[in-house]
């Protein structure tokens, strides 16, 4: 998710409306279409592009999140029921989200490492995340991060397909649940336009704990198959998702003065990364 990916909508995508604005009520469905056209390549026809559509499209983020991650679960239990070894499922596993999203929250990673590793002043960073090249601090996060993802369902998957199906489950659901929450009122725009102007404090704060415990009960449910102590784990690995989320969203808010689309994205896979360790640790 970054201020510059597509997404399948016909309405003009230029500066959206900002955080001080009223939000007009939007439907369900109208969420829905914002959530998978912004968060996913699939073929959706997002009608409205307004904070209303945004708040709803927040909200049903973890949803996408599920979907995604059920996608790169399936595509890795293929490849083990064809004779691959935990090593080739996982990499199949860790590439289909980065398929599924163009590659766009890895390229919000990279841009906002770059931003915060440069030590220049706001203005300066905001304009290094929102450059299309990719510079050292973003390609040495990109290449630890994406070898941790791959580490951690390679030794899930180790276990049985299970435990690394469910961990990329959960990985996906929590990588979305911090959008839901870096949504939340009272987290800034860094700038006045682009993706995350549109999404920045669009979701009630208390919608989005609502959301977050829902979410968390519904990966301790996943786990809950394998075991009491399995769930109690799935669910303390999204906590510890959300808690290094949280703290980046810290630190760009103290750094840029607050999110960008770049910076969502980075906030997702900090969280995706976050809980696959998180499970791998267990």
């Amino acid at each position: 998710m970054t201020d510059t990916d597509p997404t399948h909508t016909s309405p003009d995508r230029g500066a959206g409306p900002g955080p001080g604005t009223a939000i007009a009520s939007a439907s369900p469905a109208d969420g829905l279409r914002f959530a998978f056209g912004t968060l996913t390549v699939f073929r959706v026809r997002v009608r409205r592009w307004d904070r209303g559509a945004a708040r709803g499209g927040m909200v049903w983020a973890p949803l996408v999140g599920a979907v995604v991650g059920g996608c790169a679960a399936a595509a890795g239990g293929l490849v083990l029921g064809l004779g691959g070894g935990p090593l080739l499922a996982a990499v199949t596993t860790v590439a289909v989200p980065a398929a599924l999203t163009r590659g766009l929250h890895l390229d919000g990673l990279a841009d906002t490492a770059d931003g915060l590793g440069s030590g220049r002043p706001a203005a300066d960073a905001l304009r290094i995340i929102k450059q299309s090249d990719i510079g050292p601090f973003g390609v040495i996060t990109l290449l630890l991060v994406l070898l941790a993802q791959t580490a951690a369902i390679s030794q899930l998957y180790a276990a049985g397909w299970a435990r690394g199906a469910l961990a990329a489950l959960v990985a996906g659901v929590a990588a979305r649940l911090a959008l839901t929450l870096a949504a939340r009122t009272g987290v800034p725009a860094a700038r006045p336009d682009g993706l995350g102007a549109t999404v920045a404090g669009a979701v009630p704060a208390g919608a989005a704990i609502a959301v977050g415990a829902l979410a968390v009960a519904a990966c301790a449910a996943a786990g809950s198959p394998l075991g009491a102590y399995a769930a109690a784990h799935h669910a303390l690995a999204v906590l510890a998702a959300l808690a290094a989320a949280e703290l980046l969203l810290r630190r760009c808010r103290l750094r840029l003065g607050g999110v960008t689309g770049d910076v969502f994205g980075a906030l997702s896979e900090t969280a995706a990364t976050t809980a696959l360790i998180a499970l791998a640790l267990g």
